[in-house]
Parts: structure tokens; sequence; C-alpha cells
């Protein structure tokens, strides 16, 4: 008769994570047998590898290998499991199954992490995803890599112990020398402070740059070098409100998944400014196994596009779904995975190719080759962007003088940000709400346009050409003007102000 054991691990699958039961069964040593080690249930070719780790780990800890089969079935067998993070919990099963430690002391157990050749325990990617994985399934405690510890007791529910060895983590399980609990350390925000821009002389984007921060609004920055795009694009993250802890929870998450996270959740918003030869996986996501890509790394946060138009077209086209509905969905033989994609988009680019163009007679550009270089994007992305601001040189006396005078008060950004709070309308996943976010049924109550103001706008629209989305967009915007100005209604003003922001 042999033995049974089971642990719990965990592998990713998209934005979250699920629970793999590890059976473990070692057969009955006898004069015939001889050692063998079997894993089934769809391992990729990285966790079948880790038989030659998980039994060098062993017998460099002082254990003797089994002297019989062993066979390891990782439950679902349906799915298939990618990644080393189950080294340790089939580890675990084997010494539990030669009475290294108890095998009830590996019940309600979650245990993670890469084993090396001596029993060190290296850390893993996902391993927020997968404490908040172990919780949804009633686990009590994790035993994780010491590097990745911060961040598996910010989930709570979860008794977390930091794990350096495998001899150390059998001792505990034995009884012998008991590990720590690794407490969560105090989480506080950073970020919404209103601090003096570096950006002198462009005080209409600006103003443009807060009510993007202020309603979660996308911007396009139009310009020539030098006059402060990018300057401008990375004051934004910081002028935006501070997480929320739901906010930091997603946002870490992503950047777990990704190998990314440190010392526990977020404490600011993202800030990620991909190259534009980033290819499509790369912005968007993506993969045989799908992995976030740039967009999800800056969930919750900025995240900016330098030099717009030199990313390939396709790749550009593929953002239009994930903008438009917060998250990013891919389908894959495997299976369908979906990933958050709520960003606020900062863009730049130059007005012509060889940037100059609208500035004296410095631009030798002829008309067809900015036409094309324009056309490079096209309507229905530029149409996403709720905010077009075209920026022009800068005075060099404006450039060394004292910082200018903030378009708006600190107060004003947090008064925003309370009524946007108290609609409710626009509330994401997250449970935050956002003016960028309401949905086009709810607009006429969320934004509550006065007469004049819903006449003026549509009398625009008309003239204009102004599309459906671009008329929602507008008001939108509208809606963020009045709020930092603590107005109840849209006026006449407010959808003027949206108006010159969306076509300067």
């Amino acid at each position: 008769m042999g033995i049974f054991i089971r642990t719990a691990g965990a592998v990713l699958t998209g934005a979250h994570a699920q629970v793999v039961d590890v059976q473990v069964a070692l057969a009955e040593p006898s004069e015939e047998s001889e050692p063998s080690f079997r894993l089934v249930g769809l391992p990729d070719s990285a966790l079948r590898e880790g038989r030659e780790r998980i039994r060098s780990a062993v017998e460099h800890g002082g254990w003797r290998w089994h002297r019989a089969p062993i066979t390891v079935n990782l439950a679902p067998a349906a799915a298939r499991k990618e990644g080393a993070g189950l080294d340790l919990p089939i580890a675990v099963g084997v010494l539990a199954g030669m009475r290294a430690c108890p095998p009830e002391s590996v019940s309600g157990c979650l245990f993670v992490g890469e084993l090396t050749l001596d029993g060190m325990v290296r850390p893993v990617r996902g391993i927020l995803a997968a404490s908040e994985a172990a919780r949804r399934a009633g686990l009590k405690t994790a035993f994780v890599p010491r590097a990745h510890a911060a961040e598996a007791a910010a989930v709570g529910g979860l008794d977390v112990h930091a794990v350096d060895t495998l001899r150390e983590l059998v001792d505990h399980l034995a009884g012998r020398e008991q590990l720590p609990l690794h407490v969560e350390s105090a989480w506080t925000p950073l970020g919404g402070g209103a601090e003096p821009s570096a950006v002198r002389g462009q005080p209409l984007a600006l103003r443009a740059a807060w009510i993007a921060a202020a309603g979660g609004h996308n911007l396009l920055l139009s310009g020539p070098p030098g006059c402060g795009k990018t300057l401008l694009a990375r004051e934004i993250a910081g002028l935006m409100p501070p997480f929320s802890r739901a906010e930091a929870l997603e946002s870490s998450r992503m950047h777990s998944i990704a190998g990314l996270l440190h010392d526990g959740l977020l404490r600011r918003r993202p800030f990620r400014a991909p190259h534009h030869t980033t290819s499509m996986a790369g912005l968007v996501g993506g993969g045989s196994m799908p992995r976030p890509g740039e967009i999800s790394l800056a969930h919750g946060g900025v995240l900016f596009l330098d030099e717009l138009v030199e990313f390939p077209r396709p790749t550009l086209e593929a953002l239009r779904q994930p903008l438009e509905d917060g998250h990013l969905t891919l389908s894959r033989a495997a299976g369908t995975v979906s990933f958050p994609a709520r960003v606020l988009l900062v863009a730049a680019c130059n007005p012509c190719p060889c940037g100059w163009f609208g500035v004296g007679d410095r631009c030798r550009c002829a008309r067809t080759a900015r036409e094309r270089y324009a056309g490079r994007l096209s309507g229905p992305l530029r149409d996403r962007f709720d905010l077009q601001i075209a920026l022009k040189p800068v005075d060099p006396e404006r450039l060394v003088a004292a910082a200018e005078e903030a378009p708006y008060r600190p107060a004003a950004m947090a008064e925003a940000r309370r009524r946007q709070t108290g609609r409710g309308a626009g509330r994401g996943g997250d449970g935050v709400a956002w003016n960028a976010r309401i949905a086009s049924a709810d607009l006429p109550e969320a934004a509550a346009p006065s007469a004049a103001a819903r006449a003026h706008l549509v009398r625009y629209a008309r003239v204009r050409g102004l599309s459906g989305r671009g008329l929602h967009r507008v008001l939108r915007v509208a809606r963020t003007v009045a709020d930092l100005r603590a107005a109840d209604s849209v006026e006449v003003g407010d959808v003027d102000l949206a108006l010159h922001l969306r076509s300067s």
C-alpha cells in the first residue's frame, strides 16, 4: 500500500491565479522497485524540468530520495500549468510522504516558490494573485519566497510565512523551528499633491493636464520638439488622486504577474512609457500563455505614448477596444483571459515629419508629406482622445522665469474627486468613479447640462460634424470642468472650454 499526500500550489491564468491540487503518490519500496519521478497534469517544460530541481533540493537538505516510484498529478488535469512555482508544493508533498514532516501539517496551506538545486526558495511571478486565489479557496496559511512575503500579506485573511530554504520550511512543519508570521506593513498611498509645475509658458496645456487628471480623460499633445510635451505627461500621474486600496490591489496584481512588484502594494499610480518599437503583444498583452502588456501595467495610472505616430498602425489600432471597454480580452487555443486596462492615455507627437510645422518658416515638409504623417493616426483612434492640444514653442524668457501659478487649486481637485464619487456614475470594477467612464446612457443625468449648454453643444455638433462618441466625450469633459469649479450643472462656458480643449 502506497502513501498519498495532497498539498496546494497556484498557477497564473490571465489576470488571476488558480489553486492547483498537488496530489503526490509514493509507491511502497520493495526489493524490485526502482526510483522514478513522474509528473502529470499538463505541466510545461519548466515544470517538467522541476523534477531534477526537486530531487536535488531534497537530497541537498539531508533526506534520502524515496526508493520507489513517485507520481505527481496536478489537478485540474485539463488546465495547462506554466512556470516553476509548483516546485515547492511538490517537494513538500514528497517530503510529507517520506515522513520528513507530519502529513496533516501541509493541509490547508498554500506553497509557492521555485527551488534551486541546493534547496533555496526563489521568487516567482504572481504571488499576489496566488494569495488572493488561496483566500478564495478557503486556505488559511501561505508559504512564499521571502522577496514576495509583503505582497502576500497585503491580501489579508492569510497567515503568511516567508521562506528562504526548503529545510527551514520542513523544520517549521515538523514543529522543530517556527517561521515568524510576516505582518502586513502599513500602506499609505502617495501622489495627488499639486507640486509646482516644471512646465512654463503652456497655460492651456497645463489646464488640460489638470482636467485630464481630475476626470481620467485621454489627452493628445501635438507640438514641435522641446515645447514640454513629455514634461507635461510625466506630471499628470502625480496630479491624479491617490490610489484607493481596491485600485492599488488591482494595479499591483498586474505588476506581480509581470514580476515587477516589490515591497508590497503599489503606493503611486503607475506611469508607463513604452518605446515606439514595442510590439503589439508588448503593448496590449499576448503570448501563447497570455501576459499583461503595457496598457495593463498602466492600469489605474498613465500610459504615455511618446512619438505616437511612429508606433506601427496595427499596434495602435489594437488599443481601440481596451480604451473603450476598460479591459482587454485575449482568446487563445488554451482559453480566453481578460486583463484590466483602465488607463489615462497621454500621447505626444510632432505636427509633421521634421517637427517644425507652424513654427515660422522652419518646416520644409511638403504638404503631401504632412498629410501622410497625420494619416498614420486613424480617425477612430483620434476620436478617443477627449482633449487634443496643439503646443507652440515657449519664449526663452518664460523658460527661465519663476514657477507659474497652477490653473486650479489642490482643493478644487479634491472637490472634483468628491463630486464624482458622490454621483457614482462611471464607477468601474475597482469601485472608483471617473467622469471619463460615465456610460452614454447615464450622461444626461450625470452631466446635468443646462438647457442652454445642451443646445450649444447640439448646435456645434451639427455644424462641425462631431461624431456621437465625440459629443459624449465633450460632455464628460464639460462635467469635469464644472466639478473643478464646484458647480452642480454644466453651463455653456464649461462646454465651450471642453470644445476648445478638444480642437485647440
